[in-house]
């Protein structure tokens, strides 16, 4: 081990002892004092939007307005969601009593998990390291983060961020490569929060298995998109391009391929064409409203991923056009006659969009079915049979009809994948919930009448067993 992993290893060390030291602790504290860290939390965020913007504008040139959207936003509802409702979620949850236990009280007690760690990444890094940040805080965790170390700017201002308002003992940030993440996996964490790929979720999961820690996470997959006959054609290209195209198309939850009937299907191509020319020019290069590829190895798979579809059997319908030394790929639509090509074999995660026209219901239940559960699927219609047929016959982890990603910022719905985009639940209440363990409470009363069933078994005892089991299971 070279002198600065030791370093690094005993600083992990030294900081999760603290935490483990002042779990209890805080694990104890009420709502008043959970609502003041998330209070500091607020403003810190409302005082530094403006290097906010700077940093992920140096990360990767994303526009301020997006940034405000997508990062400040956000954010700041959902610490204010929080804060509005935290003293009601740390409230007990009461449980009907059972004629077995009639004399008894029970109820249900919110508990923190204790230490946790949150792995956040690239693509959204303030709000998606901040978000869960919150959601901990207000269950009364002591809290380890590790950003990620694609978004150099962001990470040293959220290490600033959490420097300012934190101790150590409380909340600690460690920045750094995958190395990094790997030595923090190997700690004993109470609970471990992750988003990114399938691929590196595999990892955290196989880590969390040897502490047996629990695990919630957020990955990723092909969300489809199915528009058809009946749907607002324009209303649909409209939304389509912007959930798909902000952010340079690198969003979790972007749209990331098309099913539109064939009907339509040249209707809606033009559309969306002058849709997606409206929001972002001509040339997206030359506006201040696009954000760029997050580094070469993405931009080099991005850009392989479209020559090969143009020389297989894809047909280009707008941008393709990329610069390797700005990491910038334009709007890129391309039409795939056949479900086969590269573009439907992996999650895109960039700025481009496949449309596959489909005939029948069944012809478009058939591809979305061949591909992995997605986090989101996303029906643009208005044909009521057909949008419960698409819901009753697929899974993913969000359903959103006619718009595409809202319900991201829906505080009351729960966001989370199915099988490989993901397992457990963030957001409100329910990441509230996702870093709090439902500890069984019951308070028998001064009557005990289950100790008359107590050996030694007597025929009467026996008599009452056997009329328990008829009348009251």
């Amino acid at each position: 081990m070279s002198e600065l992993q030791a370093e690094l290893q005993q600083a992990i060390d030294r900081v999760f002892a603290l935490q483990q030291q002042n779990r209890a602790e805080m694990s104890a504290s009420d709502w008043k004092a959970r609502k003041r860290r998330l209070k500091k939390v607020e403003r810190w965020v409302v005082d530094h939007q403006a290097e906010i913007r700077q940093a992920l504008y140096a990360d990767f040139k994303k526009p301020p307005e997006e940034v405000d959207l997508t990062e400040i936003f956000i954010t700041l509802s959902e610490i204010r969601h929080a804060l509005r409702h935290l003293k009601s979620w740390m409230k007990p949850v009461k449980v009907k009593r059972t004629l077995p236990v009639l004399t008894a009280k029970a109820w249900i007690q919110y508990k923190a998990r204790g230490v946790v760690l949150i792995i956040s990444p690239w693509n959204f890094p303030f709000h998606l390291t901040v978000a869960p940040l919150i959601s901990a805080l207000a269950a009364g965790n002591c809290v380890i983060l590790k950003p990620s170390e694609f978004v150099p700017h962001v990470a040293q201002l959220l290490k600033k961020m959490v420097e300012e308002l934190f101790p150590p003992q409380e909340v600690a940030l460690f920045l750094g490569d995958h190395r990094v993440a790997e030595a923090l996996l190997k700690k004993p964490f109470d609970h471990i929060f992750f988003t990114g790929s399938t691929r590196t979720g595999k990892l955290v999961m196989r880590a969390a298995a040897e502490h047996l820690s629990s695990v919630t996470l957020e990955l990723g997959g092909k969300s489809p998109v199915i528009v058809d006959q009946t749907a607002n054609l324009k209303d649909a290209a409209k939304k389509i391009a912007f959930g798909k195209y902000i952010n340079s198309g690198q969003t979790c939850i972007a749209p990331d391929y098309v099913l539109v009937h064939r009907q339509v299907r040249e209707q809606f191509e033009g559309l969306l064409k002058n849709e997606i020319i409206s929001m972002f020019g001509a040339d997206a290069r030359q506006q201040n409203v696009y954000a760029r590829v997050i580094n070469d190895a993405h931009h080099q798979r991005l850009t392989r991923l479209i020559q090969d579809s143009v020389e297989g059997r894809g047909e280009l319908l707008l941008g393709g056009e990329s610069d390797a030394g700005e990491r910038f790929i334009s709007p890129t639509l391309i039409r795939l006659e056949t479900p086969d090509g590269a573009l439907m074999k992996e999650e895109i995660f960039g700025p481009i969009l496949p449309l596959i026209s489909f005939e029948s219901v069944d012809e478009a239940l058939n591809l979305i079915n061949q591909i992995d559960r997605p986090l989101g699927l996303y029906i643009f219609s208005h044909n009521r049979s057909f949008i419960e047929r698409i819901i009753q016959a697929t899974d993913s982890g969000a359903v959103c009809i006619n718009d595409a990603m809202l319900h991201y910022i829906h505080p009351n719905l729960p966001f989370g994948g199915v099988g490989r985009s993901g397992q457990g639940n963030a957001h409100g209440f329910y990441g509230f919930r996702a870093f709090s363990y439902e500890r069984a409470m019951l308070r028998q009363g001064a009557v005990s009448p289950l100790k008359w069933l107590y050996p030694p078994y007597s025929d009467l005892k026996r008599k009452l067993i056997g009329w328990i089991i008829k009348y009251f299971t």
